[in-house]
């Protein structure tokens, strides 16, 4: 049973999760050991899955919490910095690239991406469960919080998302 749930919840949000990773994990080489962990992760949980919450849930809860070990043993090997909201909107670094007309379609979204890692590892749950469609009462399910402050954080966080896009380009309004 455990290894027909963890196939069925592959082929139904394998790209997803993909998705996921790259959010998670800039490093190509680290995103294809963070996906082998994640896959690892939804395959040994099916051993405790209970069925209270849909599939859909149960695999993002798993794969962002081993997304998020990932990147916080990744912080504690690079000491790297964890940025709140406020501390990246003031960041005059992200403003510095500007999105313009001629970036593209990959280059935008290899900025989303950038911008996204950057964000403290609740909050780019939150942004990633939002962008792959999750309506908020199963996020916030997922992060463990009320469906009030996932909607005031999905609100804050796109703001600032626009901001960083605009800020600094050339297309001024």
């Amino acid at each position: 049973m455990q290894d027909a749930d963890y196939q069925a919840a592959i082929d139904r949000f394998g790209p997803a999760l993909e998705r996921l990773a790259r959010a998670y994990e800039a490093d190509p080489d680290a995103r294809r050991d963070l996906i082998q962990d994640i896959h690892f992760a939804i395959w040994r949980s099916f051993g405790n899955y209970d069925r209270r919450c849909s599939l859909r849930t149960w695999v993002y809860r798993v794969a962002h919490n081993t997304a998020t070990s990932h990147i916080t043993r990744a912080f504690r090997r690079r000491r790297q910095q964890f940025v709140t909201l406020d501390e990246l909107d003031a960041d005059p670094a992200a403003r510095e690239a500007p999105a313009d007309e001629s970036l593209g379609r990959r280059r935008a979204l290899d900025r989303l991406y950038d911008l996204i890692q950057q964000l403290d590892p609740i909050d780019r749950q939150v942004i990633v469960s939002y962008l792959e469609g999750i309506d908020g009462a199963e996020i916030a399910e997922i992060v463990g919080t009320s469906r009030g402050a996932i909607g005031m954080k999905v609100h804050r966080i796109k703001r600032l998302l626009a901001r960083q896009f605009t800020q600094g380009g050339t297309n001024d309004r």
